[in-house]
């Protein structure tokens, strides 16, 4: 795989300084289950316009990751995800990371693409970028972080791999349906419901 670094802990100096001259980054996450109370963050997945992969294995206990947060939280620099609300819990809770600005890859899918059901990642990189990935290692140990096999270093970078061009055609189908200003909005409530998330609070817009 070309341009594909696996570094551990922490972001190294030369891979940030890059990192910190792009205008968005795409961002995953893997874990060892869904509840950031209980499951820990294993690996933190990055790539720029370039194609520069970057996985950052995380270590059991880890607390920090100074580099990371640099770039994460860098105001001129919008993060991209797929399913937001789960990785930016995910890395405020393990590594005091409160990410912005930011980019839900999800919730553009269901404001956009309201003639599917489908807002997977897999469906969205298919029907936009023609490209099937493989989630065989989707559901696998990633706790084992020195020993990632071949396979799962390699989903983990198809991941983010394709977000960046799949974004901007989201935002083009949104300017298109004149939904763009609303996606914005959603996307600047990610905070307080990742708070509420990690306070355990459930249902309380309900009646």
């Amino acid at each position: 795989m070309t341009d594909f670094h696996v570094c551990d802990l922490d972001l190294p100096e030369n891979i940030l300084s890059a990192y910190m001259t792009a205008e968005a980054i795409a961002v995953d996450t893997e874990t060892m289950g869904l509840l950031p109370w209980r499951d820990r963050l294993c690996l933190v997945q990055l790539c720029d316009n370039t194609g520069r992969v970057t996985a950052i294995r995380i270590a059991k206990g880890q607390k920090e990751a100074p580099n990371l947060k640099k770039l994460m939280e860098a105001n001129n620099i919008l993060k991209v995800f797929h399913f937001a609300r789960f990785d930016m819990a995910m890395m405020q809770h393990h590594l005091d990371i409160k990410v912005a600005p930011v980019f839900c890859t999800k919730i553009a899918s269901k404001l956009a693409r309201t003639y599917t059901g489908k807002h997977g990642l897999k469906d969205l990189v298919q029907e936009l970028e023609k490209v099937e990935l493989d989630k065989s290692s989707q559901s696998s140990d990633w706790g084992n972080i020195a020993s990632l096999s071949e396979e799962q270093l390699n989903y983990a970078a198809n991941d983010v791999r394709y977000l960046l061009n799949a974004q901007q055609k989201l935002v083009g189908m949104l300017q298109r349906e004149e939904r763009w200003e609303l996606a914005k909005k959603c996307f600047n409530c990610l905070p307080v419901f990742i708070d509420l998330d990690l306070l355990q609070y459930d249902k309380i817009f309900e009646h």
